[in-house]
């Protein structure tokens, strides 16, 4: 029956997208800051329009739009309508030709407050190990407690035997645990919290209490650290399973409908240094609120980090026969994090030096399109940021000289791009995360050498994510205009509620316009831990 209901809904956001499309309005549905640009993408045929507030339908600016300008890969012609000079917080639409009307947005300080706590709260409702529920829009989502028998140890060479593996987040649409895609999402969502942890500790998440006295922001993290650190290997080596998972994905069922065996996977180096960056980073930012904890997290990133220093070989998961999520990449991005992390929380002098050593070494020192297989940027960030004495100034200039061009290459692919997205035409698996960690680029480049220009292409990037794309629609689920109603997601695809799980992104389509919001469409429309953690980022920097 629901997916008789979905079939439907798809039929009617289709004919909706379509008459979007025929309106001739892309922009950021959620809305724009006071202060910051606001220039909104329109079809052709629109050469002048109208401002409107929305509660009293009084004109509150005229115009004329842009010379048209045309992109080939997603076959559009448009012109631009600029409303910057409208500063007045309220809710707005655009006219045009008497009878086109936008979708209505806002202009207020805290446009992204909501948007940043539903999306940080969508992490809560990704919990494993334990019941989850909450209200969003009238309705009502839950579900029991799941996989508490997380996990069997035979993979690993302990025959019939269990480890306590509860916890965690689900990583994507399936019901899996990764530690290498937890690198990248802790390393992100921890870097927010120190650039805009002033401004996030202001936010009600209204998360069940799990760690009195943390902030909930932190308390939310922390769930992930306490299962992380339930994934070093019971030998008292400091190895990291790569994963704990199922050796197959689940049908489209219940996470606590769930019951087949999961497993410990084999260790990776690319695992274990993640672990190593992550707990580096715990130490630092719960230590203020649970010392002992903290020291825990250090305890245990100290071993690992030991372990791959006498163990500097690359070394891969075995296969293991399992089907899961792979999440297989090289260790060299990941070895460098670590060491900078740790020099970051210790100030140890030889894991500076680990760390610029692999400066030098390694080919790209800053990525303009990064995702989990190739994280050296955030060493690098961490490193650059740092206010510890002792740098190597020729690796810091480097750094600081790679930072600004890969920002600036950014900004110019935003400036050429029809709805100014900072990818330019790159179009994969995942790539709405890109555009949403590109941010991470943009802040970092601001803070190096502060332009507004960083700013505006960091609200470029928002702004695509929601709605000013080809598609006139939301990628986020439960938030914008049209939003994605089908996404690649077990929860969503196995209860009887009509409406998604809510404050996802989706991950954008594999070419200019194939994005299908379709539940079968993982390519397209699956959502993922690590592409959140971006868009959690990409808002942070932006709330009031």
């Amino acid at each position: 029956m629901k997916n008789n209901i979905f079939f439907i809904l798809t039929i009617l956001m289709i004919v909706i997208a379509n008459n979007i499309s025929a309106q001739g309005f892309y922009l950021n549905s959620l809305g724009y800051l006071p202060k910051e640009e606001k220039i909104i993408t329109v079809s052709p045929d629109v050469h002048s329009f109208k401002l409107v507030e929305a509660n009293t339908g009084n004109i509150v600016f005229e115009g004329n739009t842009s010379d048209t300008v045309s992109q080939a890969d997603v076959g559009m012609t448009v012109r631009r309508a600029d409303v910057s000079s409208v500063t007045t917080p309220g809710e707005y639409y655009l006219q045009a030709n008497d009878s086109l009307k936008s979708p209505q947005f806002l202009i207020a300080p805290d446009v992204y407050n909501f948007a940043f706590k539903t999306t940080i709260r969508a992490f809560y409702l990704w919990r494993c190990g334990t019941a989850v529920e909450g209200n969003y829009n009238g309705i009502h989502f839950s579900h029991d407690a799941c996989h508490i028998q997380d996990g069997g140890l035979d993979s690993i060479g302990y025959a019939n035997q269990q480890k306590d593996g509860t916890g965690g987040w689900h990583d994507a649409g399936d019901y899996g645990k990764y530690v290498v895609n937890a690198g990248i999402t802790m390393g992100m969502l921890f870097m927010a919290w120190d650039q805009f942890g002033d401004k996030i500790k202001n936010i009600s998440l209204d998360l069940p209490e799990t760690a009195p006295g943390y902030p909930g922001y932190l308390e939310e993290l922390k769930w992930e650290t306490d299962w992380l650190l339930k994934m070093v290997y019971p030998d008292g080596s400091g190895k990291v399973s790569h994963k704990l998972t199922r050796t197959n994905f689940s049908g489209f069922i219940k996470p606590e409908d769930d019951l087949e065996k999961r497993y410990f996977t084999g260790w990776s180096s690319a695992a274990t240094a993640d672990f190593v960056g992550i707990m580096a980073q715990a130490t630092r930012y719960f230590k203020p609120y649970d010392a002992e904890y903290a020291q825990k997290c250090l305890d245990a990133a100290w071993l690992s980090y030991s372990f791959l220093k006498d163990n500097p070989a690359f070394h891969s998961s075995p296969w293991q026969g399992f089907r899961t999520g792979a999440y297989y990449t090289n260790d060299e991005d990941d070895r460098l994090w670590a060491a900078a992390e740790m020099w970051e929380t210790t100030g140890d002098t030889a894991c500076l030096s680990d760390f610029e050593t692999r400066f030098r070494a390694i080919g790209v020192k800053v990525e303009e399109n990064w995702d989990w297989g190739n994280i050296q940027n955030m060493g690098t960030f961490t490193y650059i940021l740092s206010r510890r004495k002792g740098k190597d100034p020729e690796v810091l200039d480097e750094a600081k000289k790679q930072v600004i061009e890969v920002a600036d290459r950014i900004v110019e692919k935003a400036k050429k791009d029809i709805f100014n997205r900072p990818l330019g035409n790159k179009y994969y698996w995942g790539c709405n995360g890109t555009v949403a960690r590109q941010v991470l680029n943009l802040q970092v480049a601001n803070q190096v050498s502060p332009n507004v220009k960083y700013v505006n292409t960091a609200l470029d990037a928002v702004h695509n994510l929601f709605g000013c794309n080809q598609y006139g629609r939301s990628f986020v689920t439960g938030l914008g205009f049209n939003p994605p109603m089908n996404p690649h997601d077990r929860r969503s695809g196995s209860d009887d509620i009509i409406e998604p799980w809510p404050g996802y992104i989706v991950g954008g389509g594999t070419k200019p316009t194939d994005w299908l919001d379709e539940e079968r469409s993982f390519s397209t429309n699956e959502i993922a831990i690590n592409w959140q953690a971006a868009l959690v980022y990409a808002l942070a920097g932006f709330i009031q």
